[in-house]
């Protein structure tokens, strides 16, 4: 019996993985890390910074092609995101569709965060 494909943690937009592409062909080597911290007005911000090699403990996330990392303290605030990237005349960025997100500061700089109950 074959077994299933362990679902992942957090999924790619095809923008996002080929901004990872981008990001991380220029950088040579390495990992790009995605956590969360304790900051801002909303009481969270998301974070991302590039690190030689995963922790011990981090989430190894492939999907399209692209090899992210999950903070293994972020891990429960996280699980179920979606990552985008988003181009607008004003602005290009990383977008996270979190469904663990209950709300946002007015700026959009930082959001509240609940982590999953159940997994």
């Amino acid at each position: 019996m074959a077994l299933r494909e362990r679902p992942k943690a957090v999924t790619l937009t095809d923008a996002a993985a080929e901004r990872v592409k981008a990001i991380m062909a220029q950088r040579g080597t390495g990992f790009l890390r995605v956590g969360v911290k304790n900051g801002g007005c909303a009481g969270m911000e998301y974070e991302m910074e590039y690190v030689d090699t995963p922790d011990g403990l981090d989430e190894r996330v492939e999907d399209k092609g692209v090899e992210i990392v999950l903070e293994s303290k972020a891990l429960l605030f996280l699980l179920g995101t979606q990552i985008d990237y988003e181009v607008t005349p004003l602005h290009a960025k990383f977008v996270f569709n979190n469904p663990n997100q209950t709300d946002a500061c007015g700026c959009g700089e930082s959001v509240t965060i609940v982590p999953v109950k159940e997994i």
